[in-house]
């Protein structure tokens, strides 16, 4: 049997590499060579911490960052981070004047919110990136309302109110490189920005692409590329192999044996085949652990895979250790993807989600580290 490993925590721990994250952005920027690299640093940093994957991100290369709300972005200028922030997705009556004040730029996909934006911009012209929608149906301005909203945004900065220093998109079906409906997108923010050019408008930044597109289909890359899930070691395509940045682990709570024929946990969905050691650790749905994986999900304890049995529970699991006296404090790592232990991909894949998911659902009782 190997020896019990060394405790290094008491409690369930989320621990950030940080050098993974350098080394992703440097892939990202190796396959966009034309482009700048915009690093998304949105909820939380998908969870790997906001303020510091984004000086990270910085000091390997990117020259932006982008987050979806205003107040992202504040959190970032109160961090003491001065790079170029672009906040796009807010309702019209998002505190634009502190974004501005702060030099935030702002995505504009409607009338409504370039006039919230003029308002809101005293001390000077706010920077704007126009965002047309390419095929999700989802933020960006309607084709139909695209031209309108150009015109509106030409006269604005004629007067002095703004300057718009981008036009943006997002595709749909980008992690599937051959699927008809890029061609489509592709095709559509082309349009869009002959029309954003016959009105006058000069952007500086056009920029389409984000990770999956910047990965896999140069057409998209434009001026600027936006990477989020790439910078944390998530490839939407599945064509390259990036560093995953984030580990979970656990300790074991309590050891038991045993008898065949003992059930576990609620329901009793999970009876013991034979003879067995059962540990405990102290994370379950309500920490991010999506109920979904139960009879699937494995951790990783004393270099082997364990099977988790029985239903998560809001605060807990239960670990099959087999035949293995394993000790109470005993470290489990449950996702990594180091010396053998579960990916956050396989997480996914046994909780029939995405990675995405896995990795920004760690709740907030898990202590945070970085290394």
């Amino acid at each position: 049997m190997a020896p019990a490993p060394t405790v290094t925590t008491t409690k369930p721990t989320l621990s950030t590499d940080l050098a993974a994250v350098a080394a992703n952005t440097r892939t990202l920027m190796a396959h966009a060579p034309t482009a700048v690299l915009m690093a998304v640093v949105k909820a939380d940093g998908f969870g790997h911490g906001a303020a510091d994957v984004a000086r990270t991100a910085l000091a390997a290369g990117a020259t932006r960052l982008g987050v979806t709300s205003v107040d992202e972005a504040l959190a970032l200028r109160a961090a003491g981070i001065g790079a170029p922030i672009l906040s796009w997705l807010n309702p019209v009556d998002a505190d634009f004047a502190a974004a501005a004040h702060q030099h935030v730029d702002l995505a504009v996909p409607s009338r409504a919110h370039l006039d919230a934006v003029i308002a809101a911009a005293s001390g000077g012209p706010a920077r704007v990136h126009l965002h047309l929608d390419v095929g999700l149906a989802r933020d960006g301005a309607p084709p139909a309302e695209w031209a309108q909203l150009c015109r509106a945004a030409r006269l604005a900065e004629q007067r002095g109110l703004i300057r718009v220093d981008g036009v943006m998109g997002h595709l749909a079906c980008a992690d599937v490189p051959g699927d008809p409906s890029n061609a489509t997108g592709r095709t559509r923010f082309a349009w869009g920005v002959e029309v954003a050019r016959a009105t006058g408008l000069r952007p500086v930044h056009r920029h389409l692409a984000a990770t999956a597109a910047t990965l896999t289909d140069p057409r998209t890359h434009h001026t600027l590329v936006r990477a989020g899930a790439g910078l944390y070691g998530i490839d939407p395509s599945g064509t390259v192999r990036l560093r995953p940045a984030l580990t979970l682990t656990a300790p074991l709570v309590t050891v038991r044996r045993v008898r065949a024929g003992t059930p576990v946990g609620y329901g009793h969905a999970w009876t013991a085949p034979a003879a067995t050691h059962l540990g405990l650790l102290p994370l379950g749905y309500a920490d991010g652990l999506p109920r979904a994986a139960a009879g699937r999900a494995e951790v990783l304890v004393r270099g082997r895979r364990r099977r988790v049995v029985g239903r998560f529970s809001m605060d807990q699991i239960v670990v099959d250790l087999g035949d293995d006296a394993v000790e109470p404090g005993e470290v489990a790592t449950v996702f990594g993807g180091a010396d053998g232990a579960p990916t956050a991909a396989e997480w996914a894949r046994w909780a029939g989600t995405i990675e995405h998911e896995i990795v920004t659902g760690i709740g907030p009782r898990v202590t945070r580290r970085t290394r």
